[in-house]
């Protein structure tokens, strides 16, 4: 199963509440922070909300 790193590159700040609750879900609690998750269909409809603030690289 391919791994998805997902790092914050932008602050929550003047985001929306529901685009906040997705970042701290993903782990994604400080800038620069890169978590490691499964490609699942779950991670990525929570990536799709929150893309406009992280970088995702497939490995």
């Amino acid at each position: 199963m391919a791994k998805l790193y997902i790092t914050r590159r932008r602050s929550l700040i003047q985001s929306k509440p529901n685009q906040v609750k997705t970042a701290k879900a993903l782990g994604l609690t400080r800038m620069h922070k890169t978590v490691i998750k499964n490609d699942t269909p779950t991670i990525r409809g929570m990536i799709k909300v929150v893309s406009h603030l992280v970088d995702v690289v497939e490995k």
